[in-house]
């Protein structure tokens, strides 16, 4: 295996620089270190352990340090950092205080972990003195204890039992938070601890710690390179973790004559009217992908960025991905692990293994960008541009019928909504309907790379602090954990990070009387979201489920709710949607504009089943 590739990460601080203060106590030297490495925000609750901490951020905020942003639960706040993480590329930041505090950020750290992001999670502990003593929510290993609990969640997990343990500690758990395999740590802090002397600055310069290490071990894409040098036909199967090198694989694969599919966790990366795209395969994928897998004319299925869990390999189907065709290119050992039927393991930041690749395979003087720009040009001329793949029901993508189905609905979003706009779905059938029907893009086929290649070598592009940060997806769910409500604390995090862009969540009425209160923090903080709630008085997905694997049908009404009139009484604007003639009344334009929240109450039809075929399938196996 090739040596572990650091994450994509902003390391230039855009804060100033940090002045001298009359106060030097740990407190105030985290968030140094926070603003050392650009951190906006910390996302959380305050409260009476964790108070010196929140002191620290109000005195590093008026040096222009990170801004804390108060969410309503911490869970809320744990699917915040990973929104802002998203949209970012930098480390996600949440913090809480003792006993509730802590425990209450758990399925949010635990989705952190299923779906490899990068979290710093801070929590208070009560000071050494009072542990063991009955104290007010002692989280220490004499009262509830919190630290045993992140155990099996975060990748560095301690108790700062004093200050000489303090900024080791720290660089530690940032470190082991950005190395890949990504993912949360966790650091509990007394408050007595935070409160004691340490050193005024950074005594680590983590930016050179984590500085790039993109370099590509070349005998470990040598045989990438002969393999793909003799194939007839690839398919190149992206993942999100592909998002760095997607515009170096569309090029491999036109020069090649190959197709492209995303599994669902890469939907978004690419422009759905591409002329090599397929569809998504995997959970509420197309048909016309898992055909593209199964053409017998294919002979390597090179699988970029992916876990190739339960959601992206259609519940570990060995007919379209997982035989003896599959390359699998990542830069988690963790993943390639998943994957012991592949033919060839390439481990490495896939941006680097491609640029060598192209370099190998490709004739420099060849113009793919010329190429696209002549499909891209055609397909305008056309009119409405063409889709290379299919849908499961195509009438109900174009469907007139009221209340309005999802599949169109999905439709609207995509032709209504401009070109920068993010998607947060979240667990239910709003993500099955979203990965499969909603399509996220702009009408240009091909991004224009600032440098291009050249046959002296890897083009260069302009990095941050020694590492790029190319922008996500279009498209994301919590796929892994797949907690419900993750939308709507993501949508939070990524308005912060992407503003002023639009983002929309995509949720179930369940999810939102389960972490709606969050709602508020976006008319706080004026944040221009738009809340597509599919509102058919059940846990759909329950329901359906159910109902296609035969089960007991129990257990998944719910009340009839105006999330309208809720929406309105939280101080967001709001509208009842049932038609798509109530569509035509939504001025798009102007919600944005007005840089204010909006809530859309989506009455759908309650029997309108959503594409979770595999799903069903992993189900019924068992």
């Amino acid at each position: 295996m090739a040596e572990q590739f650091l994450p994509d990460f902003e390391l230039e601080s855009e804060h100033t620089p940090v002045p001298e203060t009359a106060t030097g106590d740990l407190a105030d030297l985290l968030v140094r270190y926070l603003d050392q490495l650009g951190v906006d925000y910390v996302f959380g609750l305050p409260g009476g352990a964790i108070e010196p901490f929140y002191n620290a951020l109000a005195r590093g905020r008026r040096r222009g340090g990170p801004d804390a942003i108060v969410m309503r639960h911490e869970t809320g706040a744990a699917f915040a950092g990973d929104g802002y993480y998203w949209t970012t590329g930098k480390m996600a930041v949440v913090a809480a205080t003792t006993g509730p505090g802590a425990t209450n950020l758990m399925t949010g750290v635990a989705s952190a972990k299923s779906n490899e992001i990068p979290m710093l999670v801070i929590t208070a502990q009560t000071a050494l003195p009072h542990m063991g003593r009955g104290a007010f929510q002692d989280s220490s290993d004499a009262g509830i204890d919190t630290i045993a609990m992140f155990n099996g969640i975060t990748k560095f997990n301690s108790l700062v039992s004093h200050r000489d343990q303090f900024e080791h500690k720290l660089a530690s758990a940032i470190l082991s938070a950005m190395l890949v395999p990504r993912g949360p740590v966790h650091l509990s802090v007394p408050r007595d601890v935070f409160c004691q002397q340490g050193p005024q600055y950074p005594s680590f310069d983590l930016k050179k710690l984590l500085a790039d290490a993109s370099s590509v071990n070349q005998h470990n894409v040598r045989p990438l390179i002969h393999r793909l040098r003799k194939c007839a036909e690839p398919v190149f199967v992206l993942g999100e973790g592909a998002a760095d090198a997607v515009d170096l694989i569309l090029e491999l694969a036109l020069q090649l004559g190959g197709s492209v599919v995303t599994t669902p966790h890469g939907k978004g990366l690419i422009n759905p009217h591409h002329p090599l795209y397929r569809g998504v395969v995997g959970f509420a994928g197309h048909e016309s992908a898992n055909a593209t897998l199964t053409n017998p004319n294919v002979d390597v299925v090179a699988a970029v960025g992916t876990n190739l869990g339960e959601w992206a390999s259609a519940g570990w189907d060995t007919r379209t991905l997982l035989n003896e065709r599959l390359i699998h290119i990542d830069a988690s050992a963790v993943n390639l692990r998943r994957s012991p039927m592949a033919s060839l393991h390439v481990q490495g930041d896939p941006h680097a293994i491609f640029e060598q690749v192209l370099l190998a395979l490709v004739d420099p003087s060849s113009d793919t960008e010329e190429a696209m720009r002549t499909i891209t040009a055609q397909a305008e001329r056309d009119g409405d541009m063409q889709r290379y793949f299919t849908l499961d029901d195509e009438e109900a993508f174009t469907d007139h019928a009221v209340p309005i189905r999802p599949a169109r609905l999905m439709n609207e979003l995509g032709r209504r909504l401009p070109p920068s706009t993010r998607y947060c779905a979240d667990t239910g059938n709003s993500l099955a309907w979203a990965i499969h029907y909603l399509m996220p893009a702009d009408r240009r086929l091909w991004r224009r790379r600032a440098n291009s290649r050249t046959d002296s070598g890897p083009r260069t592009e302009r990095r941050s602090g020694g590492r790029r940060w190319q922008g996500p997806g279009l498209f994301r769910g919590a796929l892994e954990f797949a907690s419900m409500g993750w939308a709507i604390g993501a949508a939070i995090g990524a308005s912060l990070g992407s503003r002023p862009d639009p983002v929309v969540c995509i949720t179930g009425d369940g999810s939102v009387l389960m972490s709606g209160q969050e709602l508020t923090v976006a008319t706080q903080l004026n944040l221009p979201i738009i809340w597509i709630i599919l509102n058919d008085s059940a846990y759909g997905m329950v329901k359906h489920g159910q109902r296609m694997t035969g089960a007991e049908p129990i257990a998944f009404d719910l009340p009839s709710v105006d999330f309208a009139q809720v929406a309105a009484g939280q101080g967001a604007r709001s509208q009842v949607i049932t038609s798509v003639e109530d569509l035509d009344r939504v001025d798009f334009d102007e919600i944005i504009a007005s840089g204010v929240p909006y809530v859309l109450d989506v009455r759908i039809d309650p029997g309108d089943a959503p594409p979770m075929g595999a799903r069903i399938k992993v189900l019924t196996d068992n």
